[in-house]
């Protein structure tokens, strides 16, 4: 099996961007609908697999990355001299738990259900690319809002936030909203459970 031309261009823009690509754009660079790349991918995916390539690519949402496989992080890691990443605190792991299952969230909304402040806690997740603004929301002072990223989604293995664990039926009823939570300026669709992440994460890009 080999990879077709248009395997080959889409392989070819994900390895130069290094980052995840939508879909969208993927398509709108060489003539193709999103459904069209999805299928391409999915070849790409399936060869890397059979070749036993040390790369391959992961569909995180709507985007795209080629990434090093794990088994070879501890090598790449060693060559490239990189230190791996303090694992994310307690603190953290709620806050990033709240906003996954929540978003798009304020930080006021983390703090109604967490009860302490979180605002160095939030700043935190974004500085490690885990959260990231979603827009303002229609509401007196015009509050940032906050969703996770396609790198929360690499870093717990996870296609979509559709894979999310289900805590339906957990026998804890969700905190009241603010008014006007989801009237928000780019954003929509939520998720309304809430579940503790798991206790460590490595945060390093495997590209």
């Amino acid at each position: 099996m080999q990879l077709s031309e248009t395997q080959s261009k889409i392989f070819a823009i994900l390895f130069a961007a290094g980052e995840p690509l939508e879909g969208a754009r993927l398509g709108e660079a060489i003539g193709l609908g999103e459904e069209e790349v999805r299928d391409y991918a999915a070849g790409i995916s399936a060869w890397l697999e059979d070749v036993e390539f040390p790369l391959e690519l992961r569909r995180l949402d709507t985007a795209y990355q080629l990434c090093t496989r794990p088994v070879y992080a501890g090598e790449i890691r060693r060559a490239l001299e990189l230190r791996r990443n303090t694992p994310l605190t307690p603190a953290a792991l709620e806050v990033l738990a709240i906003i996954a299952y929540n978003q798009p969230v304020t930080r006021g909304f983390v703090e109604q259900v967490r009860g302490v402040d979180s605002s160095s806690v939030v700043t935190s997740l974004v500085e490690k690319g885990l959260v990231e603004e979603a827009g303002r929301l229609e509401l007196p002072g015009r509050p940032i809002a906050y969703r996770t990223t396609p790198v929360f989604l690499r870093c717990f293995g996870l296609e979509s936030l559709d894979h999310l664990p289900d805590v339906t039926g957990s026998g804890e009823d969700p905190p009241p909203e603010e008014d006007g939570q989801m009237t928000l300026e780019g954003m929509h669709g939520e998720e309304d459970t809430r579940e503790e992440l798991p206790h460590s994460i490595d945060t390093e890009d495997q590209s």
